[in-house]
């Protein structure tokens, strides 16, 4: 977890008056986010690398359809923009909401559209962000602009490939899994792309999913259907372990605000540490658990 994108921004008045610090919308809090945030460009928080150069990029000369800009299409959106992969003029995106899309017009400075077939038309690659219980609906308007050139990512929970194969009559696809702190550039995304896509596709969808954090390229497609259970969810088994212990804590006698504080840089602070020390959990949760002392009392409670 790259701690240079968590740092505090004086939140403490805001947790103490509402625990629940309630946000206007999932996209407004992850664009206010970026924009408060002191880190440097996101290329180089998650890959170690200077950002993109958009002369050597793999998406250089490329437009990029959005279909269906959700939240998480947003945030491949944002990424995209703050690494200069693309210009805004380079993207379009397309929503059924007029309000939505002016939200992303005057944003992100972006192309917008509510006609889905105009933004696959206009694209070289298209990110497919659409909801399941509409897909069938939405894949059978786009599909006559997919020519055979054009690359598909696809966003879509729990749709495979093979799925999308049958429904666009198109080879060069890519199936992702997400997860939650993508939207802040701090995502874990796994990916799987068929045979037919070309060296170049690949590349150019490896550029695009490093724009959400860090992404991991398999050549089964089950991994990403496993990594649903895993990244793709794993946020929310945090947040669990996040909020009990921040109830313990004002258990205790805390303040919210303090033990807000508390525990996340706690778990901060633990994921750092293991990742720098490179063992096991299990060694790790040994060396911190002395013979007859708290952590060997609070283990025995759990």
């Amino acid at each position: 977890m790259p701690s240079s994108r968590c740092r505090k921004s004086g939140r403490k008045g805001n947790a103490k008056e509402n625990p629940r610090m309630a946000v206007n919308s999932a996209s407004q809090s992850a664009a206010r986010f970026r924009r408060q945030s002191t880190a440097g460009p996101i290329a180089s928080v998650f890959t170690g690398r200077d950002p993109y150069n958009p002369h050597v990029s793999p998406l250089r000369e490329t437009t990029v359809g959005v279909i269906g800009a959700g939240v998480m299409a947003e945030a491949i959106i944002a990424g995209l923009l703050e690494r200069q992969l693309v210009a805004p003029s380079a993207v379009v995106a397309s929503h059924p909401r007029a309000d939505r899309r002016t939200f992303l017009q005057e944003t992100h400075r972006v192309s917008v559209t509510d006609d889905n077939l105009e933004a696959a038309r206009r694209a070289d690659v298209v990110v497919l962000g659409i909801k399941p219980q509409v897909m069938r609906r939405v894949l059978a308007e786009i599909a006559p602009a997919l020519t055979a050139d054009k690359l598909v990512i696809s966003i879509i929970a729990g749709a495979s490939s093979e799925t999308l194969r049958r429904a666009l009559s198109h080879e060069s696809l890519v199936r992702v899994m997400p997860n939650t702190p993508a939207q802040i550039g701090a995502g874990m995304t796994i990916w799987f792309a068929t045979p037919e896509c070309t060296p170049r596709q690949r590349d150019q969808a490896r550029a695009l999913l490093q724009a959400l954090g860090r992404e991991l390229q398999v050549e089964d497609e089950r991994f990403v259907a496993m990594a649903t259970a895993v990244s793709g969810t794993g946020p929310t088994y945090v947040f669990l372990v996040m909020e009990a212990l921040i109830d313990s804590a004002v258990h205790l006698g805390f303040p919210r605000h303090l033990a807000h504080d508390l525990v996340l840089e706690t778990l901060r602070g633990s994921v750092a540490f293991a990742e720098r020390s490179g063992k096991h959990p299990a060694q790790l949760r040994d060396m911190v658990t002395s013979p007859g002392g708290t952590s060997a009392a609070a283990l025995h409670e759990l």
